[in-house]
């Protein structure tokens, strides 16, 4: 067997994962029954590549597929999941992880202000680390060695995963067959097809969804220099024409997005709420670079009108609570708190302190920002705040100002 525990191909998984004698999962029993395989679990989406892993596994004698879908709020339907999983021999696990998604892990990127490069609000930074945090759970409870998912190394999610697996303390094999041996697509529509799943052809880009974020990469968007997404690929920033203006007020509690024009809400609705009434005006799409492992660049598209609102509005009221001083340094650190969590260690020491330093500064937000909303863009209207470090009346200010100075220092005064 090898020495490491990553798995980074489809003939490491067929010469590799055999549970014939003296071959045991790290520290554990022998298993897999008759198919002298072990169980597996998969992070399985329902698309085209997470389905022909199902595939392949079945094609390569694995008889105990577990295909973990996670569920974040993408609104993808499980009937279709469930229906593929089971025509491909795998047992399809769905687990809400809706409002830990929104509680752990966008409430902090909320706080830290989460912005690649000052670019796009990043999504799968914040979603790969609870999926992965998923998959080694429900592989304790199956007593499955081996958890796969499908991330190629042009594609972010690979160390992401990875790194949260590791980071997890994962005791068995994990990774992706796809980075080493990655595999045409043309070859995958194909196999599929001829397994009765005809449908899977027709998606042409690649896309990840949550209630954070819908996004798209890959396929006819390759290209930085000539891209374009399909305006029927939109779904939350679909401009309804002819609306009329809108304003939307957003309230923070200790840094919380707690309600949306006054209405007390879980921060998972406040979020779908948002959704829907900026993206009824176009806005939150997002078009920028991220790096790869050796540095080279990949183009990612993106709509969240509510992560757009949200982001600007804590600024906001952030700028209206604490200290100057006390802001810049956190702008400081809050690419390194993306950076962090971009590149695989979320559950990382480092990040973790930074996140310490970012709650504390959220204690000090409290109060609302409104918005006017109309076709392409948000200004505000109102800023408050409990406890404001601002002026609302200027000459107020420079009256009491000077009466004390003068009182403090009455020989300077007279003089």
């Amino acid at each position: 067997m090898p020495t490491t525990p990553l798995i980074r191909s489809f003939q490491h998984l067929a010469d590799g994962l055999a549970d014939g004698p003296g071959d045991r999962p790290p520290g554990g029993r022998r298993t897999g029954g008759r198919t002298g395989r072990p169980p597996v679990v998969t992070l399985f989406s329902g698309g085209l590549d997470s389905s022909y892993l199902l595939h392949r596994l079945r094609d390569l004698g694995f008889g105990e597929v577990h295909a973990l879908s996670v569920e974040l709020g993408e609104g993808e339907a499980e009937d279709d999941r469930r229906q593929i999983a089971e025509r491909l021999g795998a047992e399809l696990h769905v687990v809400d992880a809706r409002e830990t998604f929104a509680q752990e892990f966008v409430r902090p990127a909320i706080a830290a202000q989460a912005v690649y490069l000052d670019t796009h609000p990043v999504s799968s930074t914040l979603s790969r680390p609870l999926i992965a945090r998923v998959a080694v759970e429900l592989a304790r409870q199956v007593g499955a060695p081996v958890v796969l998912h499908t991330a190629n190394r042009s594609q972010n999610s690979l160390r992401r995963l990875n790194g949260a697996l590791g980071q997890l303390g994962f005791a068995g094999w994990y990774g992706s067959p796809y980075d080493l041996d990655p595999v045409d697509r043309g070859q995958k529509i194909q196999e599929l097809k001829e397994d009765g799943l005809e449908e899977l052809g027709e998606r042409t880009v690649s896309g990840d969804s949550n209630l954070w974020c819908r996004e798209f990469e890959s396929g006819v968007l390759d290209d930085p220099e000539n891209h374009a997404v399909p305006e029927h690929m939109f779904r939350w920033s679909a401009v309804c024409h002819g609306m009329p203006g809108d304003t939307v007020e957003i309230t923070f509690a200790e840094g919380v997005p707690t309600s949306v024009d006054g209405v007390r809400m879980p921060l998972t609705e406040v979020i779908d709420v948002l959704n829907r009434r900026a993206g009824a005006f176009g806005i939150g799409r997002y078009c920028g670079l991220e790096h790869l492992d050796d540095g080279s660049k990949v183009l990612e598209i993106r709509e969240m009108p509510a992560a757009c609102l949200l982001l600007r509005s804590y600024r906001q009221v952030e700028s209206a609570t604490l200290a100057a001083e006390t802001v810049r340094e956190k702008m400081h650190l809050e690419q390194l708190w993306v950076r962090e969590a971009l590149e695989g260690r979320w559950f990382g020491e480092l990040r973790g302190a930074v996140q310490s330093f970012v709650d504390a500064c959220a204690q000090a937000v409290t109060g609302s920002v409104t918005w006017a909303l109309r076709p392409g863009a948000a200004e505000t209207r109102a800023v408050r705040a409990d406890r404001p470090t601002y002026i609302r009346d200027r000459e107020q200010w420079e009256r009491e100002s000077i009466a004390a100075e003068c009182a403090a220092y009455p020989d300077a005064a007279a003089g």
